[in-house]
């Protein structure tokens, strides 16, 4: 594919110049298969934010389960390890996943990393307990997180790609957002569930068999993802560029899919890095931050955090339809100039205390974060050509979300123990924001347009 990347465009902050694209007959996209590629790749998506906040929310519990100290820091401390883990082989993963799903397809890869999601989640709530088969049990445990980390090193990069791909170019934005609608629901699903056994069942019931239950149902969710994912064509621009090969797909080299595509690759980082420090300071470090800095009632917290995510569920698709109209960059340049002027607002109102003053501070960073979590879906693979895009968007998603993302609340902690000053997750979010604002600076507005190195996709009517 001799087109060039998005990316590489000169920047503007007015109307880019054309991007060169590959020729071809427009393709005309089936409405019912576009939906059943939607609702495959953000259940996909869901199952996996599912396990996110089963394993938040249970945490305390799983400690007592699986590590035998004393200690309730330490088992906690322990059982974070044991999910953080999981962080540390996903570039691995995309960097596995993703050139595969360039070579053999996308909807191959995406059934594969479906199993293996399911299997490690699954396999989570057969583990007997430290008391039964001793050391062997946090063994198994981070066994089953590696596997999770590994196939979730694919996921989000195949779902986008797959969704962007089978899209029309006029409503790229729209499909793309219920990607993470999905995301969402499979927070609230998963958090929802604990807080609803620990409410129902006693201490000793949870720690015995009830904590197994949510894990257990990733099985019946895996096998439902499995057959809608088995069900559906290969996209079209995949298949386009098979038919552009005489013989089997050649396979490009990794280098080539990071040094080829540099430019592109450093505004992914860029634009994750800001997508994904809001999201987990929003949605994992807050919680924490309301129960252990501020002392606050740790159900009401929790309450507030899932009203929050509720309500941007309700705000999401019409957010995703708007960067359809206006256009990617201008949402996206919204949410980090937000996060930069209402940040340091937004927490201060959080700190005050009151249910309502809360509710409205938090409720202020959900509708900013969806400003990202509407437009990325569909702004990040057009970053890359057809040819290398599972690829390359794996690789540059997975390494930012590890280095960032995912330490948040690691890094912000550790701020606030080492200065004092419990604003900093304020100004983390500032700084983020600042970052995201260079990419979006130097981004291709990518709305109404064909996927760099496809044809023009048109909804058939």
């Amino acid at each position: 594919m001799s087109a060039a990347p998005v990316a590489a465009a000169p920047p503007s902050r007015t109307s880019p110049a054309p991007v060169p694209r590959a020729a071809g007959a427009p393709t005309a996209t089936d409405p019912a298969l576009v939906r059943r590629a939607v609702k495959a790749a953000a259940l996909g998506n869901a199952m996996e934010w599912f396990d996110f906040g089963v394993y938040s929310y249970i945490a305390v519990t799983l400690g007592k389960v699986f590590f035998p100290s004393g200690n309730p820091t330490a088992q906690l401390l322990s059982t974070f390890g044991a999910f953080a883990a999981a962080f540390l082989v996903r570039p691995l993963g995309g960097m596995v996943f993703g050139p595969l799903g360039d070579r053999v397809g996308r909807q191959k890869v995406l059934a594969v990393t479906m199993i293996m999601m399911a299997a490690g989640t699954f396999a989570i709530g057969l583990i007997p307990s430290y008391a039964t088969i001793g050391v062997w049990a946090p063994v198994l445990l981070l066994a089953a997180r590696l596997v999770q980390g590994f196939s979730t090193g694919g996921e989000y990069a195949g779902a986008s790609t797959f969704i962007a791909e089978y899209a029309p170019d006029k409503r790229r934005g729209f499909l793309g957002s219920w990607l993470e609608f999905g995301t969402l629901a499979g927070y609230i699903g998963g958090a929802g569930l604990v807080t609803l056994m620990t409410a129902l069942l006693s201490d000793g019931d949870l720690m015995s068999w009830g904590w197994r239950i949510p894990f257990l149902i990733a099985g019946p969710m895996g096998i439902v993802g499995l057959y809608l994912r088995m069900r559906l064509e290969e996209t079209p621009a995949f298949a386009a560029e098979v038919a552009k090969a005489e013989t089997a797909r050649p396979k490009v080299p990794l280098r080539e899919m990071v040094t080829g595509q540099w430019r592109a690759l450093l505004l992914c980082v860029g634009l994750v890095l800001v997508f994904n420090v809001t999201d987990y300071m929003l949605l994992s470090y807050m919680p924490s931050y309301l129960t252990s800095e501020l002392e606050y009632d740790e159900t009401h917290g929790l309450l507030v955090v899932l009203g929050v995510m509720a309500l941007m569920m309700v705000v999401q698709p019409f957010a995703g339809a708007l960067t359809d109209r206006v256009g990617r960059r201008p949402v996206i340049a919204a949410g980090c100039a937000g996060f930069l002027l209402l940040s340091v607002p937004a927490l201060l109102l959080i700190r005050e205390g009151s249910l309502l003053a809360v509710a409205l501070g938090m409720g202020a960073l959900g509708m900013l974060l969806v400003c990202f979590t509407a437009s990325m879906p569909s702004a990040l693979p057009a970053l890359f050509p057809t040819r290398v895009r599972y690829g390359s968007l794996s690789i540059g998603f997975n390494v930012s979300v590890s280095l960032f993302g995912g330490t948040t609340p690691l890094v912000v902690t550790a701020l606030i123990g080492a200065t004092g000053d419990m604003m900093m997750p304020a100004y983390y979010m500032m700084a983020a924001a600042v970052v995201g604002g260079v990419a979006v600076w130097f981004m291709t507005e990518s709305a109404g347009r064909p996927l760099p190195g496809s044809a023009p996709a048109l909804e058939r009517h």
